[in-house]
């Protein structure tokens, strides 16, 4: 401060006595009085709240841009492979020795799996079929499902608060992106010798997704203790064909991000070596009765 001007430090990170951390802008003025006696005015401003709404509107404007994207390749990719599909078939009927056949074959397979791929991109063509449900109950089919795919290797620890109201949501979509989150985790610590996944539940009041206020919203986290998610990688997750995985093809959380997004909710992220933390945020009204 011996300049005599103030100066502002941005989103510095500072340790709370519960042992949480908050960020903050901190503004330091220099001040002198009358007799000149010399002091200092600190002013701090706790900026988390700003910072997660501009994630959040960051991380939606990207999965829209992805969505756009796909769209425009979608239609480029689908009518030649119709075009070319026909073209086997036609030609398979005319082949003399049907031994040529195993090859139209393949082409008609390998056309129908592109497509097929370019579908699972795309996401449902219909709207969500919206029912009341417990959300616990559809987290329990998944922990089951996953723990029978894993069987003893991984240990599930669940954290719910039974209070949560129950939802409007498509059990099945919502399955499904729970489905390819908690799949992600438990295949990520698969060969970790004590590796283990927490699904916990609770409830967030008066809380802004993107740049929506809900008066009750559900956050159900899945958390892993694996090897973490690459740092290149994190700023574009929920991209297609992004993965970390050596056998993935990476869209199954580009699916979820789309599977939530329709129930007005969202998914974040927040990854360092040992937690992994998936949190998917739902809203609990009835997106019919707002209307």
């Amino acid at each position: 401060m011996h300049t005599g001007h103030h100066f502002t430090e941005r989103e510095l990170s500072l340790p709370l006595p519960d042992g949480k951390r908050a960020t903050v802008d901190c503004t330091v003025i220099p001040l002198t009085d009358s007799e000149g006696d010399a002091g200092l005015l600190v002013e701090i401003q706790q900026i988390d709240r700003q910072l997660r709404i501009s994630r959040e509107e960051q991380l939606l404007s990207q999965h829209q841009a992805a969505q756009e994207l796909i769209r425009g390749l979608a239609h480029e990719i689908k009518n030649p492979l119709g075009g070319l599909r026909g073209a086997a078939q036609l030609l398979e009927r005319e082949l003399v020795d049907p031994g040529l056949c195993e090859y139209t074959q393949i082409i008609i397979n390998e056309a129908d799996r592109l497509k097929n791929l370019v579908n699972q991109m795309l996401g449902p063509d219909r709207l969500p079929n919206l029912r009341e449900v417990n959300i616990h109950t559809l987290l329990e089919r998944v922990r089951n499902l996953v723990q029978a795919e894993s069987g003893e290797r991984i240990s599930i620890t669940r954290d719910y608060d039974p209070s949560i109201p129950d939802l409007y949501v498509d059990s099945d979509r919502i399955i499904q992106a729970l489905l390819n989150i908690l799949r992600n985790a438990a295949r990520e610590i698969s060969n970790h010798p004590e590796g283990r996944i927490v699904l916990q539940t609770r409830i967030l009041r008066q809380f802004t997704i993107g740049n929506r206020r809900h008066r009750l919203v559900v956050q159900i986290g899945i958390e892993d203790n694996g090897r973490g998610i690459p740092e290149s990688i994190r700023e574009k997750l929920f991209y297609p064909m992004v993965t970390a995985s050596e056998d993935g093809v990476g869209l199954g959380l580009t699916i979820a991000q789309s599977l939530i997004n329709q129930h007005g909710g969202l998914v974040e992220c927040t990854s360092e070596p040992g937690k992994t933390l998936f949190s998917v945020l739902l809203p609990v009204e009835n997106p019919n009765a707002a209307n």
